[in-house]
């Protein structure tokens, strides 16, 4: 099953696999970007919520196979996820509160427990990693406990993009860039970072549901570096990963 590189120009999959350029920071089809924040007035506070509209996108994610779980085995890799499944009825308030679990968009309940599912799934990959980076966004820090453990270091800095202006989000934007793109410090082992879906989407043209594992080849920082998207696991991808895998 082959890799899908990121064009640098294009940022559509497939073009080179060998391609060393960091892919360009935009929305796909940038006029829905209003449409992933809404924000609107609730009890005194304005509020966000996440819209799940899918852009009209031709990208396609490829389903990760036994080769990717190979690779990750190797070390060298980024996995990153986005967080678990959550209650829109429940949206971020704006200014985002981080020291306030309550003012955020919240996990469900079937969310938890898909994580906790996800968590057991991974853990039968036999995969080594460092300790999980994640978002500030309490969604996220629980995420990543759930699914791989403690430790998990936050990073302040690696923020919910979709609930920021445009002016204040490009230092997350390029902190979801620098996690993927930076090479792996620790030898035989893979980066983990759990965070957001729309900073993938302004990375490149992918959009994931909630509760999805991509797999990045990091290529290096600064000039002639970037990422390589390799796969991706989904939610619903896992039951035929681990068939696949003989791991059922």
């Amino acid at each position: 099953m082959p890799d899908q590189a990121l064009d640098a120009t294009t940022d559509e999959p497939g073009t080179d696999p060998s391609m060393t350029e960091t892919p360009r920071s935009r929305w796909p089809y940038g006029a829905l970007l209003a449409a992933l924040c809404v924000t609107f007035l609730l009890a005194g506070h304005a509020v966000a919520a996440d819209v799940q509209i899918p852009p009209r996108s031709e990208f396609r994610p490829l389903p990760a196979g036994p080769e990717h779980v190979a690779m990750l085995r190797q070390g060298g890799l980024v996995i990153y996820m986005r967080h678990g499944a959550t209650d829109a009825r429940f949206p971020d308030r704006i200014p985002v509160q981080l020291d306030d679990c309550g003012s955020q968009r919240p996990l469900t309940d079937a969310g938890r427990a898909q994580l906790d599912q996800i968590g057991r799934h991974f853990a039968r990959l036999r995969v080594p990693y460092a300790p999980p980076i994640s978002s500030p966004f309490c969604r996220a820090v629980e995420s990543a406990r759930r699914v791989f453990g403690e430790p998990v270091e936050i990073d302040i800095a690696l923020r919910y993009t979709a609930a920021m202006p445009e002016a204040e989000k490009a230092p997350a934007v390029e902190r979801t860039r620098y996690w993927v793109s930076r090479q792996v410090d620790e030898a035989g082992k893979n980066r983990v970072v759990v965070a957001h879906g729309p900073n993938v989407a302004e990375i490149m043209d992918y959009l994931p549901p909630e509760g999805t594992l991509i797999i990045f080849r990091p290529l290096g920082e600064g000039p002639g570096g970037g990422f390589q998207y390799l796969a991706s696991i989904e939610p619903a991808h896992w039951p035929a990963l681990l068939r696949a895998l003989g791991a059922e």
